[in-house]
C-alpha cells in the first residue's frame, strides 16, 4: 500500500505542478478584475507558445497520467473498505481531470491557439478568442481542484489506516492482576 500511495501522491503532485505553471496566464483572466485586452493577449500568447512545444512532452505527460491512473486502479482492486472509499473517490476525481483535459483543454488549445493573429499589446482582443481563453483558465482551475481532492483523499486514507492500527490493542483482553483478588 505504501508504495502505491506514494506513487499516486507523487504523480498527482507533479500534475498539480504542471497546472500551476499555467498560473502566468490563468491569473490574468480569472483573478484580475477587470479582464483587459492586454491580459487576454498575454494569456493567448502563453497558450500559443504551449501549442508550439515538442510533441514528446505531451507523450511523456500522457505516460505519467497513465501511470497514476493505473496505480489508483491497482490499489482500488485490493477490495478493502478503505481502498473502495478513498481510492474510489480518487478515481472519480482523477478521471474527471483526465476527461476534462482530453475533451476540453487539449482540443481548445490545438483548435484556437495554434496560430494567433499578429498583434500589439494594446490591440483589441478578438471576440472569437475571448471565450476559449477564459474557458482554458477555468478548466485549469477545475483540474487543479480535482487533483487537490485526490491528494486530500490519499491523505485521508493514510490517516484512516493509521488510526485503525492504533485501536488494535484496545479491545484485547488484559490479563488479570493476581494481587487484586
Amino acid at each position: 500500500m505504501g508504495v502505491r500511495a506514494s506513487v499516486v501522491v507523487c504523480i498527482t503532485s507533479f500534475l498539480l505542478g504542471t497546472l500551476f505553471t499555467h498560473w502566468i496566464a490563468d491569473s490574468l483572466t480569472l483573478w484580475k478584475s477587470p479582464v483587459t485586452d492586454e491580459h487576454l493577449w498575454t494569456a493567448a500568447l502563453y497558450y500559443s507558445i504551449l501549442t508550439k512545444g515538442p510533441v514528446q512532452v505531451l507523450y511523456i505527460l500522457s505516460a505519467i497520467v497513465l501511470l497514476g491512473g493505473t496505480t489508483i486502479f491497482w490499489s482500488f482492486g485490493d477490495g478493502e473498505a478503505g481502498n473502495l472509499m478513498f481510492d474510489g473517490g480518487s478515481i472519480f476525481l482523477y478521471g474527471i481531470t483526465v476527461i476534462m483535459y482530453m475533451y476540453s483543454v487539449i482540443p481548445n488549445l490545438l483548435d484556437k491557439f495554434s496560430s494567433i493573429p499578429l498583434h500589439q499589446a494594446k490591440d483589441v482582443f478578438p471576440r472569437a478568442l475571448r471565450s476559449p481563453t477564459l474557458d482554458l483558465a477555468s478548466n485549469h482551475l477545475v483540474c487543479s481542484v480535482a487533483l487537490t481532492g485526490v491528494l486530500i483523499l490519499q491523505a485521508g486514507r493514510w490517516w484512516a489506516e493509521l488510526s485503525d492500527g492504533d485501536d488494535e490493542g484496545y479491545f484485547e483482553e488484559k490479563p488479570a492482576d493476581e494481587n487484586s483478588t
